[in-house]
């Protein structure tokens, strides 16, 4: 599965306005580094950055997990709303 399938599917899980959710992945100037940017409604944005940042830092954590398993890429998440 690619890395920007597995946090649209994880977010739109969390997420209550599911069409709104928008995951992109933009290129760096840091090698073998990889920037995904979630963008959601804003109605939504505390249900998927979680109380402290814990299920960012969780979705972060998951994504890095799957990250060495196949390229192993550094994965750098940003979540901002619309």
């Amino acid at each position: 599965m690619n890395l920007v399938d597995l946090v649209e599917l994880i977010v739109k899980s969390l997420a209550i306005h599911k069409e709104s959710v928008s995951v992109k992945e933009f290129p760096t100037e840091e090698e073998n580094t990889m920037l995904i940017q979630v963008m959601v409604a804003e109605d939504d944005i505390g249900r998927v950055i979680g109380r402290e940042g814990r299920i960012a830092n969780a979705i972060r954590t998951l994504v890095q997990a799957s990250s060495s398993l196949g390229d192993n890429k550094y994965i750098k998440i940003d979540i901002d709303k619309f």
